[in-house]
């Protein structure tokens, strides 16, 4: 029988999902429930069903889960900036690494065990040096910040928060006063009118600056001076107060211009020693302590011995690429984003770091461009979406010995380590960190080895053209060939393929094997990803 919308059912949480809902099983359907800990007996309503998959909320929590907690934040039920403020944080952390090896095993088709015990943070409150307040009303009309609820824009208000510097949410209350006596207007998203947009706050952990970003659908407003006076006043640490305009339709935050209102336009931070000097617009992690400790591990992972060429794809400020120019021969940076690579060149400057260079290009395209300088060793640290197609293929015409990988995202990691590995290279260790305390959000770095020879082997070429391969053709089916595939890298491929390959390491095939039935038919050429990941499986069946 189906599970009907509006009952209650009694049930018991045994997993989460990858955004942090508890799961349960219900009558064999599988049903989503938030705010919700591994463990709990609970009363849950229905509230939709679909084809596959039903959700529901809880009505009333029979037997607690041993890790469920109260959570310090009194919106916790509400707003959609974290999801694990009811369970205890090394229930987080177990969570947490178990998504990361989830996606590893099955949409990488890796070996859990490569990953190592997660890195928790030193503290789960107030960590984050970058708050970005949306603006609105409340019902009664009156100026609020805070953090949108889950799926809507609705946004729930929130003068304190527990996860963002202490100093950003005093900074948004000045903002917020003088929005209210000056009759400044929040920007209307459905009416396309307004003022304020976004309240845009930096903080520097080691430097103790901080700066604000203002972002402003129009370009004038009323008493300027005055906030800027008020804000020095209640925040004498800010060093720079900014006015960013973006007059777009979409939810973009920055737009495309930003003056500077008083003070500096670069807030300075240090981090793995270095000094940075960052725009509004450059990308810098959001936690510092575990910043410091992901870098590390992503330096101990690519293995520097001082005479190594490295290429850092998506290197915003260049906070990796400095810290990898330490112990290479030559560190280049690549970003998009023309403001960060400014950043990233001073930054290089600033610190005496002359073996590096920066360029401001598409990932993809400028790996095409570098990929004749022989890199030794890539790392690449993309944004959730992870690698698209065109940054995965020169990778792959590359071909660096070394691939460090820092992802934001396990499943977009899963599925670009899945491609690299079908293409040849090896996931030898993961590392997962956490940056984003009490969110779902994870960061993991792996170390991925091309594994073609070691500096101690001969390499010995031969032909195959006089060799007898008569004794491998019955190794493996072409069925066992394609599970090998499937198993490894996710991939199906055709008879047809296989035995293309299988051409063309000399295993001869039937004469009439998979020949077109018209003379004049194209038969169409195996993708360069399946050729790979066929050869790997020919490999472990010992036929070639």
């Amino acid at each position: 029988m189906d599970l009907q919308k509006n009952k209650v059912y009694r049930c018991q949480i045994t997993d989460y999902t990858a955004d942090g809902t508890g799961f349960a099983k219900i009558e064999g359907r599988a049903v989503f429930v938030p705010r919700t800990a591994v463990g709990d007996q609970c009363d849950v309503r229905i509230v939709k069903v679909t084809k596959n998959v039903a959700f529901g909320r809880v009505e009333k929590i029979i037997v607690p889960s041993a890790q469920r907690t109260a959570p310090a934040c009194p919106v916790a039920d509400k707003c959609g900036g974290c999801c694990y403020q009811h369970i205890t944080y090394g229930e987080e952390l177990r969570a947490k690494e178990k998504k990361v090896r989830d996606a590893l095993t099955r949409i990488g088709g890796q070996d859990g065990a490569k990953l190592l015990a997660i890195t928790g943070a030193p503290t789960t409150e107030h960590y984050r040096n970058k708050a970005q307040y949306p603006v609105g009303r409340d019902k009664e009309g009156s100026i609020v910040t805070g953090f949108y609820r889950p799926r809507s824009h609705d946004i729930v208000p929130v003068e304190k928060c527990l996860i963002q510097s202490e100093t950003a949410d005093k900074i948004a209350a000045v903002v917020r006063e003088w929005m209210t006596e000056f009759s400044v207007m929040p920007y209307d998203y459905e009416k396309k009118r307004g003022t304020i947009r976004h309240i845009y706050v930096r903080v520097g952990e080691k430097s103790g600056e901080s700066q604000l970003t203002l972002i402003s659908a129009t370009k004038k407003m009323p008493k300027l001076d005055v906030l800027v006076e008020r804000l020095r006043a209640a925040a004498p640490s800010l060093t720079g107060i900014l006015l960013n305009h973006n007059q777009r339709d979409d939810n973009v935050i920055l737009g495309n211009r930003t003056d500077v209102l008083w003070g500096e336009p670069m807030l300075e931070d240090r981090l793995c020693g270095h000094t940075f000097l960052l725009s509004p617009e450059a990308f810098y992690q959001v936690n510092h302590a575990q910043a410091e400790r992901l870098y590390a591990c992503a330096v101990d992972y690519a293995g520097l011995t001082g005479e190594e060429t490295v290429l850092d794809l998506y290197c915003g400020a260049g906070t990796i690429t400095l810290a990898l120019a330490e112990h290479a021969k030559t560190a280049i940076g690549v970003e998009i984003v023309p403001e960060a690579i400014e950043n990233a060149k001073r930054n290089a400057l600033r610190n005496g770091m002359e073996n590096t260079e920066f360029f401001c290009a598409d990932a993809g395209q400028a790996a095409q461009r570098l990929a004749k300088r022989g890199i030794d060793v890539l790392v690449v640290d993309p944004p959730r979406k992870g690698l698209d197609a065109t940054a995965r293929d020169a990778i792959l015409k590359m071909q660096p010995p070394k691939v460090v990988y820092v992802s934001c995202d396990p499943a977009t990691l899963a599925r670009d380590v899945a491609e690299l590995c079908g293409a040849g290279y090896t996931l030898e260790k993961a590392q997962a960190f956490d940056l984003f305390p009490r969110t779902f959000h994870v960061e993991t770095v792996v170390f991925l080895s091309k594994g073609e020879i070691d500096s101690k082997k001969v390499r010995v070429e031969f032909s195959l053209e006089d060799m007898d391969m008569s004794g491998f053709q019955n190794d493996a089916t072409y069925g066992q060939i394609k599970e090998r595939v499937l198993q490894q890298t996710g991939l199906k491929v055709s008879s047809l393929y296989i035995a293309q390959v299988k051409q063309k390491y000399g295993i001869i095939e039937r004469e009439n094997y998979n020949k077109p039935k018209s003379e004049n038919a194209r038969q169409p050429k195996c993708p360069p990803e399946k050729e790979a990941a066929i050869t790997e499986a020919l490999k472990f069946f010992g036929m070639i």
